[in-house]
């Protein structure tokens, strides 16, 4: 009995050692288990301006454009989400790449459009994104905002050359959903923005000029 007591009592330190051995082994594991692009993206969230230039500092700027493991959203995805225009021109201004689409294919742009924001679709459209872009229905921005009847959003991104004539998976187009809501407004606007086209498409001339 007295032995197992002096060797329990002589075993003890040399487990605790090798627990606080161990904790302090699995330190710098735990530091290392979220990645860059993990901060990046809760920092974005958590708008905490200090951090993000902190962590694009550190990576060189590789991270601006990273995407959530889960979702396949970008920080350009979660502050149009938020309609948060500073945080877009941030972004952008940054490199972030405004055509990174989600994990259902859908873009910032598409975000802003499904969301009516006016102002952060001008900002992501400024910034270089694709007007005519497609998610995995087909759906367009111009598509959503005539679904929306969003009569600005149609305006604007027709006057950024939206082809209202690009259809869906289901074959429909812009146009014909506008028809089909017998909305006289949104028709009117494309074939206004038809027109605008055709006075704008150079024509093509022969010979010299003077």
């Amino acid at each position: 009995m007295a032995k197992a007591v002096f060797r329990n009592a002589f075993l003890a330190p040399i487990v605790m050692i090798g627990l606080l051995v161990t904790g302090i082994a699995a330190t710098p594991v735990a530091a290392q288990f979220f990645s860059s692009g993990f901060e990046f993206l809760k920092a974005v969230k958590d708008r905490d301006g200090g951090e993000v230039n902190k962590v694009l500092e550190a990576t060189n700027g590789s991270v601006i454009n990273a995407r959530d493991k889960t979702t396949g959203e970008s920080a350009l995805h979660i502050v149009t989400q938020r309609r948060d225009e500073l945080w877009i021109r941030f972004l952008t201004e940054k490199g972030a790449n405004p055509n990174i689409a989600d994990k259902n294919g859908v873009t910032p742009l598409q975000v802003a459009t499904s969301l009516g924001y006016v102002e952060g679709a001008e900002a992501l459209l400024k910034a270089g994104a694709s007007i005519d872009v497609a998610n995995s229905t087909g759906e367009t921005p111009l598509i959503s905002a005539v679904l929306r009847r969003d009569f600005i959003l149609t305006r604007l991104l027709l006057a950024n050359g939206a082809n209202a004539d690009r259809s869906d998976n289901s074959g429909r187009t812009a146009r014909e959903y506008a028809r089909l809501d017998g909305n006289s407004r949104l028709l009117d606007e494309i074939e206004r923005s038809d027109e605008d086209r055709k006075v704008k498409k150079p024509q093509n001339s022969y010979g010299p000029s003077f």
